[in-house]
């Protein structure tokens, strides 16, 4: 089974931001469902862990809670993820939530991004913020993003709404790149670092043997 993990960086209860998230995930896996991929999705609040996040900034060590997290989103397949929107860039809270997590976790990881906010004149904090935030972590974003203002929400939650249409656009793009990237192979910094370490040592004394 493909995992999908879905990031949802909303402050508020109720959350647009979780809403968008719902719809997203919701529409990726009846995609992956016509490409006969079965999918099962963990959703990750960030409000709840804004204590656990800032603690984890300022001691490096994190809490169970925020452990539990960086455990579904390494475990994941595809990571679907979504911010509210400020002054066209990410809310502080979803940074702070990848500044935190484990390096490498999203190498090679494919990724949904979306963003809500009061207008569209925020819609551009999907190219100017989020994917270059991703692509730098080494992510491979999908490339379609979808952003949904306040207004959007008012219309009909159906495919036929210009949001609705957005949405699946991006879910079947997203479903098509979920299937070529395969299942994710986690991958481990240190552990990395430190066989080459080894190798490169392994090598120096070869070489002073000769």
């Amino acid at each position: 089974m493909t995992k999908l993990a879905v990031i949802s960086g909303g402050l508020r209860e109720p959350s647009s931001t979780r809403l968008l998230a719902e719809r997203l995930e919701a529409s990726v896996r009846k995609e992956l469902g016509a490409l006969d991929i079965t999918a099962g999705s963990s959703f990750v609040e960030l409000r709840p862990l804004g204590h656990p996040i800032i603690d984890a900034m300022i001691t490096g060590f994190a809490t169970a809670a925020l452990e539990e997290a960086f455990e579904t989103v390494a475990e994941a397949d595809g990571v679907i993820a979504v911010t509210p929107a400020f002054n066209a860039s990410f809310s502080g809270l979803f940074k702070s939530f990848f500044d935190v997590l484990p390096e490498e976790t999203l190498s090679d990881m494919p990724v949904l991004i979306g963003a809500t906010g009061g207008t569209e004149r925020h819609s551009l904090v999907l190219e100017h913020a989020l994917r270059p935030m991703f692509s730098y972590l080494h992510a491979i974003v999908s490339p379609r993003g979808v952003y949904a203002a306040t207004d959007d929400f008012g219309a009909p939650a159906q495919e036929g709404s210009a949001l609705g249409r957005r949405i699946t656009t991006a879910a079947a793009d997203y479903a098509r790149l979920v299937q070529g990237c395969g299942s994710h192979q986690r991958r481990d910094a240190f552990t990395e670092e430190l066989a080459s370490m080894e190798q490169l040592l392994g090598g120096s004394d070869g070489e002073s043997r000769r």
